[in-house]
């Protein structure tokens, strides 16, 4: 378990560097949703209030962060 916050920011790091191709930040935060942590779950919200991405990166950050709870698994 102590690996994953790591996991977790570089996955942020991938999905916050706008000078990558849109496909794999999408990715990365859909491998974040993957994840169904607590930690996963505050990462996605920063994402979706992350200014600077496209709306739709924003919204499948939400979107997942939402699969989170709705699960409850953390």
């Amino acid at each position: 378990m102590a690996e994953q916050p790591d996991e977790l920011k570089k996955l942020v790091a991938v999905a916050t560097d706008l000078a990558l191709s849109a496909k794999l930040r999408i990715k990365s935060i859909e491998l974040m949703g993957n994840y169904g942590t607590h930690d996963a779950f505050l990462a996605l919200l920063g994402l979706a209030a992350n200014e600077r991405l496209t709306k739709e990166e924003r919204e499948l950050a939400l979107k997942h962060a939402t699969k989170i709870i709705r699960s409850a698994r953390y």
